[in-house]
């Protein structure tokens, strides 16, 4: 090391540490005003809920509350954008999801702006599957049952979905893959559409929305052979995973978790994170969750930053296939 360069490192040094320490008195003190949560859905959507759900735990933890910021529209891509221009001061996050971060960024693409640079994570907060679902009277007992059918029949090989690019779209195109068959899709105006298409033998089977299906299942009226998601639904814990059931290296499961800009102050994502962490430890929350039909499903900021990075990888290659296309 040069005379010059040890100078230089002495001089900055004291500048450097009262920066550490600003940094650390801000995290002590954050928040010292109820914070902002984007949301980019309409006001009672799952985004909304998962935080209401929270919302106890972390107003016991942190000296102020949240509101949130209804933001709908490009399946979350606007609220996501909002985000990532937001100031990066510690009082703006954003509820992202499977479809803002991990599909999103292949269907609705924007000059400057790129989901997984520019947001940071701060807590993955839970999942909901998608399932598998046709009619009884088709005579389906597994996958293994349907595959075999849709292999001896490739012109009945219908399924429909809540509308292109979602995740059940994608896990049709998904499963069609895994099981070297190209399946005719037919999409629909959202989730409860698309299960009435089953429900009349329009389609041949679904892959959407496991909460939205499951009375439907239990009361008979429709058969479930298998979880989108790598491990088992509480709601429905005698179900098999699509892995389970012989489709290797299926796993879709609708994500939810907490992101800030990229700039946010360290100690204070690491301190949020914690927070939520603990909630989703919480035994009430856990079974508030639950009730709404999703399982916790925690991380901290670096896996979780990690996690939304694969998720962009794993999608860009279905949603290439399915020919959905990007704006």
């Amino acid at each position: 090391m040069t005379h010059a360069t040890r100078r230089a490192l002495f001089a900055g040094g004291p500048s450097l540490v009262l920066a550490g320490h600003a940094a650390a008195q801000s995290a002590a003190s954050w928040p010292d005003k109820p914070w902002r949560v984007l949301v980019g859905g309409a006001p009672g959507g799952a985004s909304d809920i998962f935080m209401r759900i929270l919302e106890p735990s972390l107003r016991e933890s942190l000296a102020h509350g949240f509101w949130l910021d209804n933001r709908p529209g490009a399946g979350g891509m606007l609220a996501a954008e909002i985000a990532a221009q937001a100031p990066a001061d510690g009082y703006n996050f954003l509820v992202n999801h499977i479809a803002s971060n991990g599909i999103g960024p292949h269907l609705h693409r924007r000059a400057g702006f790129e989901p997984n640079r520019d947001l940071t994570g701060v807590a993955r907060i839970a999942s909901m599957p998608n399932c598998l679902i046709t009619l009884p009277s088709r005579g389906f007992n597994s996958v293994s049952d349907l595959v075999a059918f849709i292999r001896a029949n490739p012109r009945a090989a219908t399924f429909g979905s809540a509308g292109v690019g979602t995740s059940s779209h994608l896990s049709g195109v998904m499963f069609g893959q895994r099981i070297g068959v190209e399946l005719t899709h037919i999409p629909y105006r959202g989730t409860a559409p698309n299960m009435q298409a089953v429900l009349s033998g329009e389609i041949l089977f679904a892959i959407d929305n496991a909460p939205a299906s499951a009375q439907q299942v239990r009361a008979g009226m429709l058969k479930a052979l298998a979880v989108s998601s790598a491990t088992r639904w509480s709601q429905l814990p005698d179900l098999p995973t699509m892995q389970e059931a012989g489709i290797a290296d299926f796993d879709v499961a609708s994500w939810y978790g907490l992101v800030a800009p990229s700039a946010t102050p360290r100690p204070v994502i690491e301190k949020l994170s914690a927070a939520i962490l603990r909630a989703l430890a919480d035994p009430a929350t856990i079974r508030r969750l639950r009730e709404f039909g999703a399982d916790p499903w925690p991380l901290g900021p670096a896996e979780y930053t990690a996690f939304m990075r694969a998720e962009e990888a794993k999608w860009g290659p279905i949603v290439r296939a399915a020919g959905a296309t990007a704006n």
